[in-house]
């Protein structure tokens, strides 16, 4: 690996005139994307590839720092700094947020930027299968994993389903099986985007930063509707697999 980057930096400094920390932050993402340094895998230190690549700890670190806010690296307290380890979301299981993050040992939280009781819209009455006049819950959550902002959700669920915004605390399933009321199935649709100012504030990411856009319908065993959500997903972070086969 030692030898690669050094060979990508010096190719990298005479393709362009740049400063170095992009000359080193170009270096490291390509060798990230060409699976010379794999997810998981930690990083040298700071000291290490400043004396590697003939530059001071102030351009490593700065290079680093702006692939941590690209979501491509991550850093642990006292461990180091690691390649991010992507998360492989499945369209062919229903199962949450929380669910996904727990599974793969990580630790999900959620920041309610907006929770509260009104009347449905046009749109929502529409997904939901609600009449004009109903009353809805909705949250506006950022969903955090470690100190990574991942996703933005907008979540509207019937009142007559769900009481009380206060009920979920974090996980809106969990809050579901508890009131015994687990979905049964969903029906889910995705496209690319690019966050917009807002979104990408929320998010600490760069404004038009890719993104991937799911609208989901979920379902009771006796077909009701429970829960409408649009979630916005980072790009850097998730990939989104199906299993498919023919008839």
């Amino acid at each position: 690996m030692e030898t690669y980057l050094v060979n990508e930096f010096h190719r990298q400094t005479a393709a362009r005139r740049a400063p170095a920390y992009q000359h080193l932050r170009r270096t490291l993402q390509h060798a990230i994307e060409n699976g010379e340094l794999t997810p998981g895998q930690a990083l040298p230190g700071e000291r290490e590839l400043a004396k590697l690549l003939d530059l001071s700890r102030v351009t490593v670190r700065n290079a680093i720092s702006g692939l941590v806010g690209d979501g491509l690296l991550v850093q642990r307290q006292g461990a180091g700094t690691f390649v991010a380890e992507r998360i492989v979301k499945s369209f062919s299981k229903l199962t949450s947020f929380t669910d996904d993050l727990r599974a793969r040992g990580l630790d999900p939280r959620s920041t309610f930027l907006e929770r509260g009781v009104g009347e449905v819209t046009p749109d929502e009455a529409m997904a939901l299968n609600l009449s004009p006049g109903a009353q809805v819950v909705r949250y506006y959550r950022l969903r955090i994993a470690g100190d990574m902002a991942l996703a933005l959700e907008r979540t509207v669920v019937p009142q007559s389903v769900l009481a009380d915004p206060s009920l979920v605390e974090n996980s809106l399933y969990e809050t579901f099986s508890k009131l015994g009321l687990r979905p049964a199935r969903a029906l889910q649709r995705l496209r690319a985007i690019a966050f917009d100012a807002e979104q990408a504030r929320l998010m600490n990411l760069p404004e038009g930063s890719p993104g991937l856009f799911i609208e989901r319908r979920t379902f009771l065993e006796d077909g009701r509707v429970v829960e409408y959500t649009r979630s916005f997903y980072r790009g850097d972070a998730y990939d989104f697999v199906a299993e498919l086969q023919t008839e």
